[in-house]
């Protein structure tokens, strides 16, 4: 069995902790699995991934920005989520094409077409069986990210964009999930670690046989 499962969500909604989650629930059931992100993935995709949350670069527009992403993107799915999937291995990434969708397309309003067209390049008909958006309102998410910097020298390029910019961001994810509620499941990321985890291993064992 081999499935691709993405988390998505605003800044500070819990996907780091839900994945490790997810991953080690999987694994006491004997499945093999590997985790990934967005932006990296791969030794190319992490340069990349420097340079686009390089807080130096505050020139790149959002062409730019979107073109670097979907660059990583096809490196990524050529040398790992693609060999990993027809290994039988179940896939977690952190972040995938939607998140091109809401922060490219939602947030920095570029045309829907031409985000999507460039996702499908990119994605190579690699598509995730699952998606959980973990959503909250964006001043609770913003407010955990804050906590979690002891100085503002750590907070990267995308995560110091105005509130304004992150509400665009979790508008566009939510109606994502309208257009594919089969694939998308929306988690209310204000529960306890726990309660989102367990909501996650339902719908995930409801949805793969």
């Amino acid at each position: 069995m081999s499935r691709f499962i993405t988390l998505e969500g605003v800044e500070g909604s819990g996907k780091t902790t839900q994945i490790l989650l997810l991953k080690k629930a999987l694994r006491k059931k004997g499945l093999k699995v590997i985790l990934t992100r967005e932006p990296g993935g791969t030794p190319i995709g992490d340069q990349i991934r420097r340079i686009l949350l390089d807080r130096k670069n505050k020139k790149m527009t959002a062409l730019t920005e979107l073109l670097l992403y979907e660059a990583g993107r096809a490196q990524h799915v050529s040398e790992k989520i693609r060999p990993a999937l027809k290994q039988n291995k179940i896939v977690i990434s952190d972040r995938y094409y939607d998140a091109s969708t809401a922060y490219q397309g939602a947030a920095r309003s570029l045309p829907p077409a031409l985000v999507k067209n460039l996702n499908q390049i990119a994605a190579q008909g690699v598509k995730p069986d699952l998606t959980f958006i973990l959503d909250l309102p964006v001043s609770v998410g913003l407010s955990r990210m804050k906590k979690r910097y002891s100085s503002s020298k750590k907070i990267d390029r995308i995560e110091l964009e105005k509130e304004a910019f992150h509400k665009k961001i979790r508008q566009g994810y939510l109606k994502l999930a309208k257009k594919e509620p089969g694939r998308i499941k929306v988690i209310d990321a204000n529960q306890t670690p726990k309660d989102i985890h367990t909501e996650i291993m339902q719908w995930i064992q409801s949805k793969i046989k």
